[in-house]
């Protein structure tokens, strides 16, 4: 998943960083609610995690104003008050749902893991593309019933490809999918991850196709 994480604790939020991007993630971080705010007018993400604490904006009113402005993207709000009508407040706001501090990233995860399965225009579990298909519960991909060894990044791309299958998709925007807005890689990771992966597609039925200069595509008809 591709989330942004808002929270001014500059040592937890580089906990919650480290061991999201440990599970495969993608991961922006922001430290203050106005600066969110805007981010979030212009990128989209799987999961908006909000501490209510913030600077600038308090996490209670940026996700009203998500709400306000008509994005349905699932919010995990934090906070250090576990108090029944704190806890009401968020999720009056338009929360989905809320972990009291100190946690477990155990319990972080499985939250996240259940917010996920809440998105709007949900993907089918079992999708097929070509001699492939991918199990979205697993995050499995099969080739005539033989499981592809598919590294994490190299399965994160194919996810994205396949949720945008037959839209071309600019370098940018997979980099910040698959590293985060503004992380620093070098610059042909993207390159070289579609290069590994198309080895592997060969003869599936399934090509990733190139727009010099535009970006990528997955194409299930590539005759």
């Amino acid at each position: 998943m591709r989330i942004i994480l808002v929270e001014d604790n500059m040592s937890l939020a580089q906990g919650i960083e480290n061991a999201l991007k440990d599970q495969g993630h993608a991961v922006d971080h922001l430290d203050d609610g106005l600066a969110a705010e805007e981010f979030l007018r212009t990128e989209s993400c799987d999961v908006i995690i909000i501490d209510v604490n913030l600077p600038g904006l308090t996490g209670i009113e940026l996700t009203r104003r998500l709400r306000q402005r008509g994005d349905a993207t699932p919010v995990l709000m934090l906070t250090a008050m576990g108090k029944t009508s704190d806890r009401v407040a968020g999720l009056d706001a338009g929360a989905d749902d809320y972990l009291v501090k100190p946690f477990e990233m155990a319990e972080l995860f499985a939250r996240l893991r259940a917010l996920s399965r809440r998105r709007p225009q949900v993907a089918p579990q079992i999708e097929t593309a070509g001699s492939l298909t991918y199990d979205r519960q697993q995050r499995t991909v099969y080739r005539d019933g033989e499981r592809l060894d598919l590294p994490r990044r190299e399965l994160s791309l194919f996810e994205l490809l396949l949720d945008q299958r037959g839209r071309l998709l600019a370098k940018e925007h997979i980099t910040a999918s698959l590293y985060g807005t503004g992380a620093e890689v070098e610059a042909n990771a993207v390159e070289l991850l579609i290069s590994r992966l198309r080895r592997k597609l060969e003869g599936s039925g399934v090509q990733i196709r190139t727009a010099r200069g535009l970006g990528y595509m997955l194409d299930t008809d590539p005759a």
